[in-house]
Formats: C-alpha cells, sequence, structure tokens
C-alpha cells in the first residue's frame, strides 16, 4: 500500500494546481459513488425488514383486488397482519375474502369496504373511517390508482377522464392520508406507503396528467414524512418501473416483475426512514443510470416517439371498435421500455409525424 500512496503523493505535490483539482474532484465522485453503491447494496440486500406487526394489528389497502394490491394483501397475511380491503367492486371483494380466509393463516381477520373512489365525497369517506375507526389499522396502503387508456395529447382527454385521474390518482391518496394518519400519530406509530411511479420522476409527454400526477404523489409523500416522522408515523412513497399488471399491460421478465414479486422485495423498505424508494433493485440501477448519464433531451425524445406509436395502435383499435370489429390481441411487451430506451443505436427515435 505504501508503495502506492507514497509516488502518487509526490506526484500530486508536484502537479499543477489545475490538476491537483482536477484530482481532488475525481477522487470526491469516486469515494461519493463508492458510498452510494456500497449503502444501496445494505439497503437491497442486507438490511432487515421492520417488524410490521409491532405498527399495528391492521392493515389497509386500497385497489385490494388486483395485481399490487392483491399482492400486498397476501404478503400482509402471511406476516400475521389482518387486512382491510378496499376496492369498488363488492363480488371481487368477497371472492377475495373467501380466498383469504382458506390460506388459514393464524391470527389473521379479514374484512372489507366496497369504495368507489372516483366518487370519494364527504359521504363515503365518513362511511370507509366509521366502518374502520375501531381497529388498530398501522400500515395503510394507498395503492388504487389509473392510467390513460393509450397516450394521447392532452386536449384529446374526455372530461370524465381528466376528472377520473384526478379524484384516482390524487384526492383518494389525499383523503385516505388525511383519514388515518391523525389516529396513527395519537398512537405514536404507522406508516402510510403511496404507490406512485417512475412516471413521476421523468417528463412524460402524451401521458401528462398521469405523470403529472404521480409527481403529486412523491412531493406530498415526502411532506407527510418530514412531518409525521418524529411522532412514529413514516410516510413512503414507491416508484416502480413496470411491473406485470392489467394496467401495465406488461409480460413478466427479468426487469419486469410480477405483482408478488415486487410486493415481497417492497416489503423490506416499509417502515423505514426512506421516504421515496424503488423497492426493486434492477429499477432503481436503470434510474441511476438516466439520472447520471443519459441526456434528458435523449429520453424526452425517447419517450414522445415510443408515445406516438401507442398513440397510433390506441386510435386504429379505437376505431375498429367503433366499427364492429372486434381487434386481435396482441402480445403483452416483455422488455421494459426503460431498458429499451438505452439502446442508442435504435434509428426510429427522431419523430418524423405526430
Amino acid at each position: 500500500m505504501t508503495a502506492f500512496v507514497t509516488p502518487f503523493l509526490e506526484s500530486f505535490a508536484s502537479a499543477g494546481l489545475s490538476v491537483q483539482l482536477c484530482i481532488l474532484v475525481g477522487l470526491v465522485v469516486v469515494v461519493r459513488t463508492a458510498k452510494e453503491i456500497l449503502e444501496s447494496i445494505y439497503v437491497y440486500f442486507l438490511r432487515p425488514a421492520k417488524d410490521l406487526k409491532k405498527l399495528g394489528e391492521w392493515a389497509l389497502v386500497t385497489g385490494a383486488t388486483d395485481g399490487i394490491g392483491k399482492a400486498y394483501v397476501y404478503a400482509l397475511a402471511k406476516r400475521g397482519i389482518s387486512v382491510v380491503m378496499v376496492s369498488r367492486t363488492e363480488s371481487k371483494l368477497q371472492a377475495l375474502k373467501e380466498e383469504m380466509e382458506e390460506k388459514k393463516y393464524d391470527g389473521v381477520s379479514y374484512k372489507y369496504v366496497v369504495v368507489d373512489y372516483s366518487n370519494f365525497d364527504e359521504t363515503v369517506r365518513n362511511h370507509l373511517y366509521n366502518e374502520t375507526k375501531d381497529l388498530d389499522i398501522g400500515v395503510l396502503v394507498n395503492n388504487v390508482g389509473m392510467s390513460y387508456r393509450y397516450p394521447r395529447y392532452f386536449h384529446e382527454l374526455k372530461s370524465e377522464e381528466v376528472d377520473q385521474l384526478t379524484e384516482l390518482n390524487i384526492s383518494s391518496t389525499t383523503w385516505m392520508t388525511k383519514l388515518y394518519v391523525e389516529d396513527m400519530a395519537k398512537r405514536g406509530r404507522g406508516t402510510i406507503i403511496n404507490l406512485s411511479s417512475i412516471a413521476g420522476l421523468f417528463t412524460q409527454p402524451l401521458l401528462a396528467q398521469y405523470g403529472a400526477s404521480k409527481a403529486f404523489i412523491e412531493k406530498f409523500s415526502r411532506s407527510i414524512h418530514v412531518e409525521y416522522s418524529s411522532r412514529g408515523v413514516t410516510c413512503q412513497c414507491h416508484t416502480p418501473s413496470f411491473v406485470a399488471t392489467k394496467m401495465s399491460k406488461m409480460r413478466p421478465s427479468a426487469t419486469v416483475p410480477t405483482p408478488e414479486e415486487y410486493v415481497e422485495m417492497s416489503m423490506r423498505f416499509i417502515g423505514h426512514d426512506d421516504p421515496v424508494v424503488q423497492p426493486f433493485w434492477l429499477h432503481a440501477t436503470l434510474c441511476w443510470v438516466f439520472y447520471n448519464f443519459i441526456p434528458t433531451n435523449y429520453m424526452v425524445a425517447y419517450y414522445l416517439s415510443t408515445a406516438i406509436k401507442f398513440r397510433k395502435k390506441g386510435m386504429q383499435k379505437d376505431e375498429m371498435i367503433a366499427k364492429g370489429i372486434k381487434p386481435q390481441k396482441t402480445a403483452h411487451k416483455r422488455v421494459d421500455p426503460l431498458l429499451e430506451s438505452l439502446m442508442f443505436w435504435r434509428k426510429d427515435l427522431k419523430v418524423k409525424g405526430q
């Protein structure tokens, strides 16, 4: 070690000021990068998960009957936590309750409440709270949400679609947090999980309102976490890339986890003092690469060109349906579009028409 350090220090001392500054900056970058990598290895693979039963006997999950929401119901129940399942379709809720009861997880109970979050007015809010106010809810998972049917220019959205996106993606999380955070703070324990998306971290042309609504969730979660963490309540925003759900229309692959795989990874983070996380390490790695090495203009051009293609396909499908023609089902993609965007040798990024 000395044989390396001594010559280096001698060379550094004899170098000019500009060279010394460059070396120091380089060392700072190397040390910072190494620190980030080591911290990430610990967080993703070594840090133990929290015992969520210490936060409360019950969890409440919105959008509980499909995809990520249903996977959270299973994951929480397996850990001995009773679950309140909230969704808009009673038949699905009843079926899920029966399905979970057949698992016979020791000491776990289930309850469901029918709520349509597209009409989450004061009457509905009071009904939900009254149905659950006597339960020791320590985990709140705000999962309900929606996206565009396919990418479109903002003026092409119908008024009811704009209203629904606002209600389901913003208002639901805001009001659910309002309903339960006070009780958690009084008990001095609890955690709120707000499902956002990687779409909230990058510019999303032709998905403008969806991306903006997910950005709201990220900022809202950060502030709520600061407000209540000193009172024993954490608020955590999860920003996954694509997960193989009905909404994403993606098939499982190395870069696209199933809802069950994604939720199992996310359980390692819940309750920790991390306001914004990407539970799947590969999603987090891709984002780190994008932020540090990929020009913003390139990313925006890629997203725009891809969105225009999907808009064209969606419009063609709508035209076929209007004519009474049943569109053929297309295979869901297997490659995460984020990973695909790194394929800089593609020649179709330039937008030739809209």
